[in-house]
């Protein structure tokens, strides 16, 4: 159990790699990073037999910027037949703890979406396997996890059930609303069940709580605002939707949101706008330095190179600007898996 298989978004594989490495160093487990720009998962080989083991137990996973999902595991199976193929997984299967349930998962880029029919064939077979076999338990804390890089080739590993994704490859499966007036709007609220528990939903996100969007228009963010039965600042030179203007929820200011300041301090601040990282991070910092907002989410745009060194530079630059403040406050990032070139953000003041 040496490998640790971690889904990310394709083109972000350094970053994860990077990332994975440094946090693996930073508690004594050593090894090193596999990967492929493109193939949308990283490999981790620990040098010790059971080091990955030992990393999912030490790491948290929520604390992960880049990647999506983790489980630990072996080396592929490499010569899948395509007469028979849970024989083999159910083999390696009997050699793992006990597990939960089966998921079938697949790297996500075009190739990977193109075995994810066979993914779904090969469920119900194997889960039946896998209960006649008795590997698996309703109460086990692991979860266990099949990955398809070709017809011939696989992981099949566990991952612990209070430290990983709560969905398949961490991919949330979220609907776009009919009347958001973008498809923006569903990176806020992916936001919100990353890091927003669900068991504080009625009290972190109440109805009657005070907001304000910078950088609104045309109101995909303020949308859910308004959905949750939130009072909305929405600030933007730009025009907001009628439907939201309607609503009687939302003031407009015309402005740019870098000089807006709040009459009233809000429960939260919503930022989504396209500027430099370290010019919206200055932002959000000055925003939660001066008291002007309880809890915040936003978005970094990051550059084409050194972006997973460009986040955690303004992460201990935030941290220092709220140490100097006088402040307690927890600040995480995530890239979302509606998020593209950038990363979003999350504080909360303690």
């Amino acid at each position: 159990m040496n490998h640790l298989f971690l889904h990310c978004r394709a083109g972000f594989e350094k970053e994860c790699a990077a990332e994975i490495q440094d946090l693996a160093t930073a508690v004594g487990v050593y090894g090193y990073p596999k990967t492929r720009e493109g193939r949308g998962y990283v490999i981790y080989v620990t040098h010790e037999p059971e080091g990955a083991l030992e990393l999912v137990g030490l790491i948290s996973f929520r604390e992960m910027i880049f990647a999506r999902q983790w489980f630990v595991t072996q080396a592929p199976l490499a010569d899948l037949p395509a007469t028979n193929r849970v024989e083999p997984l159910l083999a390696l299967a009997q050699a793992l703890p006990t597990a939960r349930s089966l998921v079938a998962e697949t790297p996500d880029t075009n190739e990977g979406k193109e075995l994810s029919t066979l993914a779904k064939k090969l469920t119900a077979p194997f889960s039946s396997a896998l209960k006649k076999a008795g590997c698996v338990v309703e109460d086990s804390p692991w979860q266990l996890h099949l990955v398809l890089i070709s017809g011939q080739c696989a992981y099949l590993g566990i991952s612990p059930v209070n430290n990983r994704a709560a969905w398949p490859m961490g991919i949330p499966r979220l609907r776009q609303p009919r009347d958001a007036p973008s498809r923006a709007t569903l990176k806020l609220e992916e936001a919100w069940h990353h890091f927003v528990p669900a068991y504080e939903w009625d009290s972190r996100l109440a109805g009657g709580q005070r907001a304000v969007d910078l950088g609104a228009a045309p109101g995909g963010w303020t949308w859910q605002l308004v959905r949750l039965g939130m009072f909305v600042d929405a600030v933007d030179n730009g025009p907001m939707a009628e439907s939201l203007m309607e609503s009687g929820q939302v003031t407009h200011y015309r402005e740019d949101g870098f000089g807006y300041e709040p009459k009233k301090r809000a429960d939260w601040l919503v930022c989504d706008i396209a500027d430099k990282p370290a010019r919206v991070a200055n932002l959000i910092s000055e925003w939660v330095c001066r008291g002007w907002c309880r809890e915040a989410v936003f978005n970094l745009k990051l550059p084409m190179k050194q972006r997973y060194a460009e986040v955690c530079k303004l992460r201990e630059r935030m941290l220092a600007d709220f140490e100097a403040a006088g402040i307690d406050a927890h600040l995480a990032f995530k890239q979302l898996y509606h998020d593209r070139e950038e990363v979003t953000g999350h504080v909360q003041r303690l």
